[in-house]
């Protein structure tokens, strides 16, 4: 799997410069970048400020918005405002290389935290989406490496079903195009992984990219135990890719790697089937690799992951089925506080939801 680093924020920050660089004798303060109300070089200075504050977070494993900033000398010219993106490029690019891979330092959007890629592919993102908005203010042409754009995608775009085009469809999703058979996008956000905490786990939500790999046979981009990933990490991640591609996979209910704080290797998946009904229920589903069995981990990764769907508006049900000869998983869920369905529950799962023949279903509500 390609990995978003320091590589990637490097090229974005040459592609923006190679571009900019055939305006330098234009009035970058007079014209307006494309659809913002920033002007041209307003536009330019807040790509090297996003690089800042972005790699001084990261360094730091900041929690909150640092007291920083930065400012350029009166009298900068446009060229001189280019050498201040390359080298505040250059201080991001190096900080998501030095980051230990566990790190995750405050971003806003949506919660909260973002680890070194989520960093790289934020810096990525504004470096190609401001140099559209500039280029398109100053009537440049402009159109980035078709991998870059594809990375964003694929990490902070989990949402957004892929298009025709990487880049047309990166445009489309952040408001600045037109994709066929697609409705104008006016409001959007980018998706960080969500991290849940799990006592001695980290739950480390898997984007579509990461997901992509394990299907494959890859390892995600995790360090796993001997052994893992288990299979049923794979097809879950398999199950994601296609709920990607088909535009329907809400990051939010997807699939998490079991990452071991002590040491940062993973030890298991856990995650959801789908999103939540139109009752409220949502199934849980997870494994461990085998030399990380009997330590309590599937306990705690249950539970976090329950209790963090039931304090939702949208789940009033969490389930879980389990093979009936299954007896450690059985005591795995009912120590996170589920309980067996009654006869007419796992009835209806069978005739109306599938579930398969052998498998008894437990229930644990709001």
């Amino acid at each position: 799997m390609r990995t978003m680093s320091g590589d990637q924020v490097e090229a974005a920050v040459a592609s923006c410069t190679a571009a900019l660089r055939g305006a330098l004798d234009r009035d970058w303060a007079a014209v307006d970048a494309g659809s913002l109300d920033w002007s041209c070089r307003t536009t330019a200075f807040h790509i090297a400020e996003d690089f800042v504050a972005y790699a001084s977070r990261l360094a730091g494993g900041a929690q909150n918005r640092l007291p920083l900033g930065i400012t350029l000398p009166e009298g900068t010219d446009n060229a001189g405002l280019l050498q201040v993106i390359e080298a505040t490029g250059a201080l991001l690019a190096a900080a998501v290389r030095t980051a230990p891979p566990g790190v995750r330092a405050f971003h806003p959007a949506p919660f909260g935290s973002a680890d070194r890629e989520g960093f790289a592919a934020m810096g990525v993102a504004e470096a190609l989406l401001h140099t559209h908005d500039i280029a398109q203010g100053l009537g440049l042409a402009f159109e980035p490496p078709a991998d870059l754009a594809e990375s964003v995608l694929s990490r902070l775009f989990p949402h957004v079903q892929p298009g025709p085009a990487p880049w047309p469809t990166l445009l489309w999703a952040t408001g600045r195009g037109e994709l066929p058979g697609r409705a104008p996008v006016t409001e959007w956000t980018w998706y960080n992984n969500l991290v849940i905490a799990a006592g001695r786990l980290d739950l480390v939500g898997i984007h579509p990219a990461a997901a992509r790999d394990l299907s494959l046979g890859g390892d995600g981009g995790f360090e796993w135990l001997p052994g893992g990933p288990y299979q049923g990490t794979r097809e879950a991640s398999g199950f994601l890719l296609k709920a990607y591609e088909g535009g329907v996979h809400r990051p939010e209910f997807g699939v998490f790697a079991l990452v071991r704080r002590e040491d940062g290797r993973a030890v298991g998946g856990i995650g959801f089937h789908g999103a939540p009904d139109d009752e409220g229920r949502v199934e849980i589903g997870y494994d461990l690799v085998e030399g990380a069995r009997g330590n309590g981990y599937a306990t705690e990764a249950l539970g976090a992951l329950t209790e963090w769907a039931l304090a939702r508006d949208d789940v009033d049900t969490v389930l879980a089925s389990i093979e009936g000869d299954n007896l450690p998983s059985q005591a795995v869920v009912s120590r996170a506080g589920f309980t067996r369905a009654t006869v007419e529950q796992e009835r209806h799962a069978h005739d109306e939801h599938g579930m398969e023949a052998g498998l008894r279903l437990y229930v644990r509500r709001a």
